[in-house]
C-alpha cells in the first residue's frame, strides 16, 4: 500500500522560509511524478510545483523564483523549499504521486499539511 505522508508545515512571518518534505512509503518513488498542490479555504486545490520521474520541473506562476522541488529517489522523499512567503501562499499543501508509466496509473495523495503566513 503506497502511502504519503507531509510535514514541515507550520506558522513564519511574511519574507519567511518553510521546506515542506512528502515521504512515500510502500513503492520506489523513482517511478512515479511527484507534485504539490495546495488548496486554500474556499478555493480550489490548485497545483503549485511538479517534478517528472526524470527530474524536470514545473512550477506555477505565482510561486515561480520562489519555491524549488527537489526529490531524492535513494529517500522516497520529495521536497519544497519556500522562500520569500506571502499571506497569499497560506494554504493546506498536498503531496501527490502520479505513475505515469502504465496508462491510466495510480496516483495517491497525502494527508496535507497546513502552511500559515502571517506576522
Amino acid at each position: 500500500q503506497v502511502q504519503l505522508v507531509e510535514s514541515g508545515g507550520g506558522l513564519v512571518q511574511p519574507g519567511g522560509s518553510l521546506r515542506l518534505s512528502c515521504l512515500v512509503s510502500g513503492s520506489p518513488l523513482r517511478i512515479y511524478d511527484m507534485g504539490w498542490y495546495r488548496q486554500a479555504p474556499g478555493n480550489e486545490r490548485e497545483l503549485v510545483a511538479r517534478i517528472s520521474s526524470r527530474g524536470t520541473s514545473v512550477y506555477a506562476d505565482s510561486v515561480k523564483g520562489r519555491f524549488t522541488i527537489s526529490r531524492d529517489n535513494a529517500k522516497n522523499t520529495v521536497h519544497l523549499q519556500m522562500d520569500s512567503l506571502k499571506p497569499e501562499d497560506t494554504a493546506v499543501y498536498y503531496c501527490k504521486a502520479h505513475n505515469t508509466r502504465i496508462i491510466e496509473g495510480p496516483e495517491y495523495w497525502g494527508q496535507g499539511a497546513q502552511v500559515t503566513i502571517s506576522s
